[in-house]
């Protein structure tokens, strides 16, 4: 299959989990074109599908779904939980700890330290891949009492 000639979603901007599943185990294919995609990906409803595909050690899109997961976990501290919901939140970071996986326990590290201080949330961070370009322990400074 040539490079980016993935050809598997019927609506780009709201993939199947088994769609995705295709995208990231396909070593050629490339994200569809438009901006912010990664954006868009970041749902209640893919989620344990991204998490799966970053704790995968042999995924090509490794790193994509990790980033992913960063934009989630970001934008639901960020509103406060009103985007995602804490409950699903708190099952995911029980799950990514189960996983095994360096990257994806940072992540859930990082997730439960913005938990405790949202103040620690950097859009370039969270959202534009800064953490896993650069993956590392965030350090909450000491919390405040309100």
């Amino acid at each position: 299959m040539a490079e980016g000639s993935f050809t598997g979603f019927a609506r780009p901007a709201v993939p199947t989990p088994q769609e995705i599943r295709d995208w990231a185990l396909d070593p050629y294919s490339t994200a569809p074109e438009g901006r912010q995609w990664d954006l868009t990906l970041a749902t209640d409803e893919l989620v344990d599908t991204w998490l799966d595909l970053a704790a995968d050690a042999t995924c090509p899109k490794r790193s994509f779904a990790l980033h992913v997961l960063y934009i989630y976990a970001g934008d639901a501290v960020r509103t406060n939980f009103r985007v995602h919901p804490r409950k699903r939140v708190d099952r995911l970071l029980e799950k990514a700890v189960e996983s095994r996986d360096q990257y994806v326990e940072l992540w859930a590290a990082n997730t439960k330290a913005l938990i405790r201080q949202p103040d620690l949330f950097d859009y370039h961070e969270w959202c534009n891949g800064g953490l896993v370009r650069t993956p590392r322990r965030l350090n909450p400074g000491p919390t405040r009492k309100p």
